[in-house]
């Protein structure tokens, strides 16, 4: 079986190459028409040229999964702002989905913590459904949302796990049906544990992306080695190799925050429970370093007695 490896977003051994350059709204609103416009063309354009860059990067390192960030068009969903992101960079955004699809890349993006269904407050349901919107349009852009996700978190609870979650059902009715079949859940470190994000999966017939940071801050009533087959399982309702989440604690105070790195010995004991199932599985990597910590877990892992590295940042557990 074979396990890949990636990172999030910005690849930190390339120079000034963030994919996430920005305006804020506030310097927006000062800028003449014809200088809002510009700015919003080269700060975007800027952030198209540096994810590929980072591809180029990954494709050189053999590193074949890669989260794209939210980031990339500015104000994108800014109900003042509204523009058309699309158009102007067409046959970039196909540059960079060819290039996905021709080295087989695995790529992802993940809204933020302000895109959730479980809220009483309709306006941020509606704007959870622009964000998510926003997003399925950069992967239909590139061409890759068939063989892509968006992943979410299902949110706070509200002082009422048992009516949120109904709330939860409801509210993602408003998503558009192409929408949700990309979409993915993600167990957190708070609220909801692995056990009953992967219950609303099933529900739902939505993949979940096991989180193990998270689960060892929020643990499930049930063991660890009894969730995870059905876990994997829910990758069948789209036909995609599974993925998990890894990042390991900053410190023992501070264990819900990511470390630079990934300790090699707290992620030990997933691989330990993952080895049984016998399946190609597929990891993201959440720590500060980035494609930095990527390299290194692989190297680590690496050395441990059957397992034999195939890739920049592919290895073979037997």
């Amino acid at each position: 079986m074979k396990y890949r490896f990636g990172y999030v977003s910005h690849a930190t051994s390339l120079w000034d190459a963030s994919p996430s350059k920005t305006i804020t709204f506030a310097r927006y609103k000062d800028l003449s028409k014809e200088e809002k416009r510009e700015k919003l063309l080269a700060v975007t354009a800027q952030n198209l040229e540096h994810t590929l860059r980072a591809l180029h990067y990954n494709i050189g390192h053999e590193i074949l999964l890669y989260r794209m960030s939210s980031s990339i068009v500015p104000l994108a969903t800014h109900p003042e702002v509204n523009w058309d992101f699309v158009s102007p960079f067409k046959e970039k955004w196909l540059e960079i989905g060819e290039l996905v699809k021709k080295h087989k890349l695995r790529v992802s993006f993940h809204p933020n913590q302000y895109t959730l269904f479980t809220s009483p407050r309709n306006e941020v349901t509606d704007n959870a459904v622009i964000d998510m919107d926003f997003h399925y349009r950069m992967l239909e852009a590139m061409g890759v949302a068939e063989q892509s996700v968006i992943n979410i978190h299902i949110g706070g609870s509200y002082g009422d796990k048992e009516n949120t979650i109904s709330r939860f059902y409801r509210n993602l009715q408003k998503l558009p049906p192409s929408i949700k079949k990309v979409m993915t859940l993600e167990n957190d470190d708070k609220t909801y544990t692995a056990e009953e994000t992967l219950l609303t999966c099933q529900l739902e017939k939505i993949p979940l992306v096991f989180d193990y940071h998270h689960h060892m801050a929020n643990l499930s009533t049930k063991p660890l080695e009894e969730l995870l087959l059905p876990i994997m399982e829910t990758w069948k309702y789209r036909g995609l190799t599974p993925k998990i989440h890894l990042s390991s604690p900053k410190s023992e105070k501070e264990f819900r925050s990511h470390a630079d790195l990934v300790d090699a010995e707290f992620v030990k004991p997933l691989f330990a429970l993952l080895q049984p199932l016998g399946m190609d599985i597929d990891f993201m990597i959440e720590a500060k370093a980035k494609d930095r910590a990527c390299l290194q877990l692989v190297e680590d892992l690496g050395k441990i007695r059957g397992v034999k590295r195939v890739g920049g940042a592919t290895l073979e557990w037997k």
